[in-house]
């Protein structure tokens, strides 16, 4: 089997996995996850694999939130979306974004080196 084909069936394991997890979370913390997940999906990593790590650490965040009580707002604070970019930095690695500035950053100095 392509190695690449293998790759796309266990990440597309591990999502559904991953979406298991989520199901069983009581209501307002699934509820939760989706909003986050939904969010990451957009600004996260590029990258199956990477954004998969993530979204099973958080997973794992919300897992032992939910079996402690912890409120939803004691774990993604006033700012939701703070939350969120703050929990995304820590996966840096494939962020379309990042390769997007990188470029922005590169055409500008290549063409700002040019000028007298």
């Amino acid at each position: 089997m392509n190695m690449f084909i293998a790759r796309m069936i266990d990440e597309k394991k591990r999502y559904w996995q991953y979406k298991a997890r989520t199901e069983q979370l009581p209501a307002s913390y699934h509820t939760a996850i989706d909003a986050l997940e939904r969010y990451l999906m957009y600004f996260g990593p590029g990258k199956g694999d990477e954004l998969l790590a993530m979204l099973e650490d958080l997973a794992d965040l919300f897992d032992e939130s939910a079996a402690s009580g912890t409120p939803i707002r004691a774990i993604v604070g006033e700012d939701p979306v703070e939350f969120a970019e703050a929990f995304r930095r820590n996966y840096p690695v494939g962020q379309w974004i990042i390769r997007e500035r990188e470029r922005l950053t590169q055409a500008i100095d290549r063409v700002a080196g040019n000028q007298p």
